[in-house]
């Protein structure tokens, strides 16, 4: 696949898996613009755009910000999401709507704002942030789970309504790996259960058939895959990339 001079918007590529597609496709001569809350140190000013995508105004501002400079999208990665590690009776109304106004409202908006410009160039290819939960329940994760339950649907209903236009839409679903969201998460875990933090990952670790955390790379090449036109017969998939976690 030809992928320079290529129009990718990532949104929440300040960190972790986010941050390692957008690398890998710029080291791919791809013009990538990251669609974040803030701006870390080695972004290019250039192509970052300040963006909450709970606010789907933002949102629909910042799409139009890229396309008034390049003309066309031709890849779309919504990668932002949020963790909550609690039950249903821990889940406080705030935490319920945060996470869902990011998880599923922003990638939903997202998708509004960035379909039209693709349908009218008749192509495009869309990954949308799945989980190893868009498969399988785990405890303490319902409010999680369901959002990433929901984008697993979305990811099917919207591949079925634009395979007509040439736009191809799957989703990734990685299973724990070494990210800033992921150690967050065992930060709460050990500060909840008193349990210390070497034995949580040594745990983790264990959990996982291949015996390992998975690395933000390792996605990020998965992803490069579902956006490249190397998979051109490839939509409405949900796609593991979690060390053989959910086929237990």
């Amino acid at each position: 696949m030809e992928w320079k001079n290529k129009v990718a918007v990532i949104t929440g590529a300040g960190t972790g898996i986010g941050k390692a597609t957008k690398d890998l496709l710029r080291d791919k001569g791809c013009i990538v613009y990251n669609l974040d809350l803030a701006m870390t140190g080695d972004e290019i000013a250039a192509n970052y755009i300040q963006c909450d995508v709970r606010n789907r105004q933002q949102i629909k501002e910042a799409v139009e910000s890229v396309y008034a400079k390049e003309q066309r999208i031709d890849m779309l990665f919504a990668n932002a999401g949020i963790h909550l590690f609690a039950n249903i009776e821990q889940t406080t109304d705030e935490q319920f709507d945060n996470i869902v106004s990011t998880n599923i409202a922003g990638t939903f908006f997202t998708l509004r704002a960035v379909i039209p410009i693709m349908k009218q160039q008749q192509y495009g290819s869309i990954v949308l942030m799945g989980s190893d939960q868009t498969f399988a329940g785990k405890a303490n994760s319902s409010t999680y789970g369901m959002t990433k339950g929901a984008i697993g649907q979305l990811t099917k209903s919207t591949a079925i309504d634009y395979a007509p236009y040439n736009i191809r839409v799957n989703c990734i679903c990685p299973g724990t790996i070494d990210t800033p969201l992921l150690h967050k998460a065992v930060d709460v875990y050990v500060r909840l259960s008193s349990t210390k933090k070497e034995d949580v990952y040594k745990d983790l670790n264990k959990i996982q058939p291949m015996g390992r955390i998975g690395q933000p790379g390792e996605i990020a090449n998965a992803v490069a895959f579902l956006l490249s036109d190397e998979n051109s017969f490839m939509t409405g998939s949900l796609v593991s990339v979690d060390g053989g976690y959910v086929c237990q």
